[in-house]
């Protein structure tokens, strides 16, 4: 399930479906809002405007009668309002309703009141803010409000007002509700249009991306699919080209590039191979010479004392040459087994604290030519690792060598460092140091740096780049930092166990401290 989703997550498919739909959810949403809100306020201004000369021509007759009800008693007023009332009211269902309410403004004399509301509205239906507009002017004013009945009922409307003047009472506020309960449920069937239809686009929308898309990506995924297959060793694979539009040119590349791809892996796996034959077989026919030449040097070197003093020099020479030429044929065999992949480990549990010192030991006369000490640290006596003893043992002592040619008569620190799963060790000299071109370069095989780190004892120049395969081997990994005139360090880390991975880095490459 987990796989399925990070396939969905990584999908290019799905990251163009997801933004269209997200941009396309964007238009849809700012256009339907435009659009509900256009005809939204376009029903509404209709709504008023009926309303508001429907509400003019009603006050203005109410107004008119009562105007020649001057002289008329009381219960002749109170009769001409409850005919403006009942003239002014519908009585149908709520969503036509029309609604009258008399409210006496403020000031008012008359012991008569004349304050009326037809068919239980509450006279709260109208907004303190519409009264103070409307006792305000002497034109109608009108307000949204919600019609509010005894029975409970609310129902959208609205209000237009005026001030009207009674007979013997004084000034009154004449208010005509109008229902707009018709007009909401336009609008919300206009809302679940508007709705439906944008939900219908999103889909035709993101169904049309889902087929381009499709379209598009079959060939890119057929290409990924061969592109995996070459890496996995098989040529063979070629697309299939049955169109000439963009794509099928796409395929054509692709095709000629596969083609070209084979031809050249075939020719350097076949030179690598020769070369890496070539190497093994001199590695190899020269150990009978060299067995014999090294036979012969000992037994002139063991009567050099007999010789003449350049004759006893020579002999020294030629047996020092000749450890040498049997180092480098020693490395040159692990290269070659190193590219043809045939490296083994002999896997066994060991104590790389007791390792390093022994390394240490042995090179102790070799540091003291060379005037520098080395100094271990551990913060534990005992360090258990599980892995090759003799290549762990040879990373060790290459990185040993490397530091006492190189420490410049200064003492080198080796410090070593474990957790749970892995095991660091990193030696420090403080010597002439690495630029940055020298760091890119200094694990590659015969590379030897500027005559300032030039090698005083020989070598054969593949010592850090067995290092690095060794520690690679392990799963593990080699690093180098340097800085010229400040030193360099070395870090070695390897996971504790067998087929398993570092986990942390348990010693910075970069040291905190310059100086020793």
């Amino acid at each position: 399930m987990n796989r399925l989703l990070w396939k969905i997550r990584n999908s290019l498919a799905f990251k163009v479906i997801i933004l269209t739909a997200t941009i396309s959810l964007g238009v849809v949403w700012v256009t339907g809002s435009a659009l509900n809100s256009r005809l939204t306020d376009g029903i509404r201004q209709v709504n008023l405007n009926s309303a508001f000369i429907e509400a003019r021509s009603t006050i203005y007759t109410a107004q008119y009668r009562l105007l020649f009800a001057e002289n008329e008693s009381n219960k002749q007023i109170q009769k001409i309002i409850d005919d403006v009332v009942s003239s002014a009211t519908t009585f149908t269902s709520n969503e036509n309703a029309r609604e009258v309410v008399f409210l006496s403004s403020p000031g008012k004399k008359s012991s008569k009141n004349y304050e009326i509301a037809s068919n239980n509205i509450k006279p709260s239906t109208i907004p303190n803010s519409l009264r103070t507009e409307v006792q305000a002017s002497v034109t109608p004013i009108s307000a949204y409000t919600q019609m509010k009945y005894a029975e409970g009922q609310r129902i959208p409307g609205v209000a237009v007002g005026q001030k009207i003047t009674i007979p013997k009472a004084g000034s009154y506020e004449m208010y005509l509700i109008f229902s707009l309960a018709s007009e909401k449920e336009t609008l919300d069937l206009i809302d679940r249009f508007l709705l439906f239809a944008g939900i219908l686009l999103m889909f035709s929308i993101t169904l049309i991306t889902w087929l381009v898309v499709r379209q598009v990506l079959k060939p890119v995924r057929n290409a990924a699919q061969i592109a995996t297959e070459f890496t996995a060793g098989d040529f063979r694979k070629r697309m299939q080209v049955t169109s000439q539009d963009e794509i099928s040119i796409l395929g054509h590349a692709f095709n000629e590039m596969a083609e070209s791809i084979e031809k050249q892996i075939a020719r350097l796996q076949n030179l690598s191979q020769v070369q890496q034959r070539f190497v093994s077989d001199v590695s190899h026919e020269l150990r009978t010479p060299l067995t014999t030449l090294r036979m012969a040097s000992e037994v002139i070197n063991s009567s050099k004392t007999s010789f003449d003093p350049t004759v006893s020099r020579s002999a020294e020479l030629l047996l020092a040459q000749l450890d040498r030429f049997e180092r480098l044929l020693e490395d040159l065999l692990e290269v070659s087994r190193f590219d043809a992949e045939v490296a083994q480990l002999e896997i066994v549990d060991f104590d790389i604290v007791l390792l390093t010192k022994r390394c240490v030991e042995d090179l102790a006369l070799v540091a003291k030519q060379r005037k520098t000490v080395i100094y271990v640290n551990s913060k534990e006596p005992i360090i258990l690792l599980r892995a090759d003893i003799r290549r762990v043992e040879r990373i060790m002592r290459n990185l040993l060598s490397n530091a006492i040619d190189h420490a410049e008569e200064i003492q080198i620190n080796v410090n070593i460092q474990a957790s749970e799963h892995d095991v660091a060790v990193s030696v420090r000299d403080f010597g002439v140091g690495l630029d940055e071109i020298s760091l890119l370069r200094v694990f590659d095989r015969f590379w030897r740096a500027d005559p300032s780190r030039a090698r005083t004892r020989g070598g054969t120049g593949l010592g850090l780049s067995i290092a690095l395969e060794d520690a690679r081997l392990h799963n593990g990994e080699l690093e180098a930092w340097g800085r010229p005139g400040r030193g360099a360090h070395f870090v070695l880390t390897l996971p504790r166990k067998e087929n398993q991975s570092i986990r942390t880095r348990l010693i910075p490459l970069k040291p905190e401290d310059f100086t020793p």
